[in-house]
């Protein structure tokens, strides 16, 4: 027999007899392990002395009677089968056919011959046979997995239980008599576990030598006594138990005052345990609340505690008593909850002491601006608490300086404090709306105040304000009055006029100093973009010089300016601010660029203009709908409405005229900017032609929604033209002034002329004069305002850096 058959044949014998124990004791298996497991865990620990000694009992005949169960079923296999399941698994069973002998033609050469090569090609199978592996797979005789469960169970007890506890299970199984007659004599353990947020680690007491010892509070202490019962006991005063059963074999108890701790009994002893208090948590406001920008509250606050904070909460309730209670507030307001919001707490980092900042928008809430009670509350992981006493405060919230906005949000909080108020807020809509032209500076304003004034009478009509409603009226309210004091202006003037008339009436109003900021930066934004637009009017448009002396500033000048008047804020001297914003809005009623500030006309001027006229025109085309409209709810036989088919010939007539704007060129094609221009030209388009069918149908209502896209339409299209137009002008500044670097190579940014040597500068005092210090001082903050502008150069912010790094 070749070696590697013998190989073979005791490689695959071996696996038979894998696969047949595996199969007949693997129930047994699986009983010892969880068995072994719940022994690891000290399940027999919860269990009386006597159930743990049935259990033991029981568990060690289920033992035995799985074991003979599998040896019932084994079956030993013999070399016969491990040839059989080797012969099986090649190709052409060789080892049969080696034992076979020629049936028919042994008489016949031929067929001899035939029969000598097909067992030699049999022979040289078996030349490099290996053996067969066993079947170990149980999944059709264990189909619910109880293998695997036992075997996780074990090896988790392995981990994190008590191995050596298993060796328990021999003194379980004996009888109570016979316990008591082989017991060594009676012991004991003891351990001790803190709570798991105070972060100290377990106390085995029999390996403590102290006599006293400091304990948290509520730390979990566990006795086990061994042998029989009532030899020892366990004597505390520290968990306040009542009568408990000293002589108890398991006992478990918290520690909640300082006491004494003692096990009596052979080897004994005593602690004096001192119980550490866990204080409650402590937090406090750190000033007063702070309105930041956009309306945002900011209350900064302190908490601590001995082991850490794990929650808190900020409660905020209406202050009735120091409400004023006229006009819409006049009425009994509506029971509403207490504002409860979640207190933030540090990621990461220790939370014994933190000091952090609440900040959260209440701007749509009922009681903005208006008189609160603020409570800050902390907890502990014991569940203690700590709060702050009520702090009186007005609630900040975004405030309104444009006076019709102002006007709306007042409405909203009358209708939000109670539904009684429905009815006036009804009359004094109807009144606002009387003259809509005069009182709203653009359509969609007017479409929209129109649509909430329509809901709210109708709400009426039908027999009062329910809930929904009403919180669907207030979300309308909301969003126009931001839109009244955002506004929806495209062009660059007016947004710069709204910006000043703003920041004018917050300064007269004695607006918060974070209301100051967001108007002062959006009135530089809209100086930036005006001026802009101003710099690149080109002269070939033909417009005419004014009369008389014309005013030339730079945008340098502009800017200190601007710098000026926030530093007379920043000091509280409002008076002399207000005079320099009337002085700016008369310069800038005059304002001609300084020459050199401008720049020549950028491809797609031509477009944008006409995109402003078309815009203008379809506005004119609103505002004329709009009216028709009311013409046709009033019935006045003195008004003569515009006819349809007039409305909808001009609608045509825009929505041709912005086709043929889209054949010329375009700023920015083939970039971002100019593929978005161009799609929004393209909604435009397509919500005038629906709008001019709407006019044809007279639904006017329909058609003025349909306007109010076209027009939202063309400024995002005027918007993003004016994007492409800033991108191609940053990148022809950028080219021009690497160009003026080459061919003046020999001077350094600010003029002066570089060293041959390869330094920059020069020894010489450029500061001429009687004041150097000051000027000194000015040119420093010249350089500081100057690195700030993003739009300038990369070489000169470097430059400018590099100054700065140095002076």
């Amino acid at each position: 027999m070749p070696p590697a058959l013998t190989r073979a044949l005791r490689g695959t014998l071996a696996g038979l007899w894998a696969e047949r124990l595996a199969r007949a004791f693997w129930p047994f298996t699986a009983l010892l392990l969880l068995v072994a497991a719940g022994l690891g865990f000290g399940a027999q620990d919860y269990l009386p002395p006597l159930w743990a000694s049935i259990a033991a009992i029981v568990l060690l005949f289920a033992l035995l009677g799985a074991l003979l169960h599998g040896a019932w079923r084994l079956q030993p296999p013999f070399p016969a089968d491990a040839a059989q399941r080797l012969d099986q698994a090649l190709p052409g069973r060789p080892l049969a056919t080696l034992g076979d002998q020629q049936a028919i033609g042994a008489q016949d050469a031929a067929s001899v011959r035939v029969w000598v090569a097909h067992q030699a090609r049999m022979q040289a199978r078996l030349a490099h046979v290996t053996p067969v592996r066993g079947d170990l797979r149980l999944a059709r005789f264990d189909r619910f997995g109880l293998r695997y469960i036992a075997l996780t169970a074990f090896t988790v007890s392995l981990l994190f239980g008590t191995p050596m506890r298993v060796v328990e299970i021999s003194e379980l199984a004996q009888i109570p008599g016979r316990a008591e007659a082989v017991a060594l004599g009676p012991s004991w353990e003891a351990w001790v576990q803190p709570p798991a947020y105070t972060g100290r680690p377990s106390l085995y007491l029999n390996e403590v030598d102290r006599a006293r010892l400091e304990l948290p509070q509520g730390s979990r202490v566990t006795v086990r006594f061994y042998g029989q019962q009532g030899v020892m006991s366990v004597h505390e005063g520290l968990s306040g138990r009542v009568d408990p059963d000293t002589t108890d074999m398991a006992q478990d108890f918290d520690i909640e005052n300082s006491g004494r701790l003692s096990i009596r009994g052979p080897g004994g002893r005593d602690w004096e345990v001192a119980a550490l208090t866990d204080q409650p948590p402590v937090v406090r406001l750190d000033g007063v609340a702070q309105r930041e920008r956009g309306g945002l509250m900011r209350q900064d606050f302190t908490a601590s505690d001995d082991y850490g904070v794990v929650a808190g909460k900020v409660h905020i309730d209406l202050d009735l008593a120091n409400t004023p209670r006229d006009f819409g507030l006049a009425v009994p307001p509506e029971p509403r909850d207490a504002l409860t919001v979640a207190l933030p707490l540090p990621v990461s980092g220790s939370r014994v002491e933190f000091s952090d900042a609440f900040i959260e928008d209440f701007s749509q809430h009922p009681w903005a601006n208006m008189p609160v009670t603020v409570a800050l509350q902390v907890e502990d992981a014991r569940g203690q608490q700590g709060q702050t006493e009520p702090h009186a405060m007005t609630l900040p919230g975004r405030r309104f300086f444009d006076p019709m906005a102002a006007a709306v949000i007042e409405l909203r909080r009358d209708l939000l404090w109670s539904r009684e108020n429905a009815r006036r807020a009804g009359q004094l809509m109807r009144a606002i709306g009387h003259h809509p032209q005069d009182a709203f500076r653009g359509v969609e304003a007017r479409i929209r105040f129109t649509e909430t004034r329509d809901l709210l009478l109708a709400s009426l009509d039908d027999g009062g304000l329910d809930g929904a409603t009403r919180d669907d009226l207030a979300q309308r309210m909301w969003d126009l009055a931001v839109l009244l004091e955002e506004g929806e202006l495209a062009d660059a003037r007016e947004r710069l006029r709204r910006a000043q008339e703003r920041l004018n009436e917050a300064v007269r109003n004695g607006a918060d100093p974070s209301e100051v900021a967001d108007l002062m930066d959006e009135l530089r934004e809209a100086m930036r973009d005006y001026m802009r637009q101003l710099a690149e009017q080109p002269r070939e448009r033909g417009e005419a010089p004014p009369d008389g002396e014309s005013i030339e500033i730079t945008q340098d000048q502009i800017q200190q300016l601007l710098d000026r008047i926030q530093e007379l804020m920043d000091e509280g001297r409002m008076d002399e601010a207000a005079q320099l914003l009337a002085q700016l809005q008369e310069l800038l009623e005059n304002l001609q660029m300084a020459e050199g500030q401008g720049g020549q006309g950028m491809p797609g001027n031509e477009a944008m203009e006409g995109l402003g006229d078309t815009l203008r025109q379809q506005q004119d085309l609103a505002d004329d709908t709009f009216n028709d409209l009311q013409d046709q709810f009033r019935q006045n036989d003195g008004d003569d409405p515009a006819s349809p088919d007039d409305l909808a010939d001009r609608q045509r007539g825009l929505a041709d005229q912005l086709r043929e704007l889209q054949l010329p060129p375009l700023p920015g094609e083939g970039t971002p900017e100019g593929d978005a221009a161009l799609e929004a030209l393209e909604r435009a388009q397509r919500a005038m032609e629906d709008a001019a069918q709407a006019l044809e149908q007279g639904e006017n209502s329909e058609a003025l929604n349909r306007q109010a896209d076209a027009m939202e339409a063309m400024r995002d299209g005027l918007r993003a033209m004016n994007d492409a137009l800033t991108q191609d002008q940053r990148e022809r500044q950028q080219g021009e002034q690497g160009a003026r670097q080459g061919a003046d190579g020999g001077r350094d940014p600010l003029g002066r002329d570089r060293n041959q040597g390869g330094e920059v500068g020069t020894d010489q005092n450029m500061l001429q004069g009687g004041d150097t210090y000051r000027r000194a001082r000015d040119l420093l903050e010249e350089l500081r305002r100057r690195s700030a502008e993003r739009d300038r150069p990369e070489a000169e912010l470097d430059y400018l850096r590099r100054l700065l790094d140095r002076f």
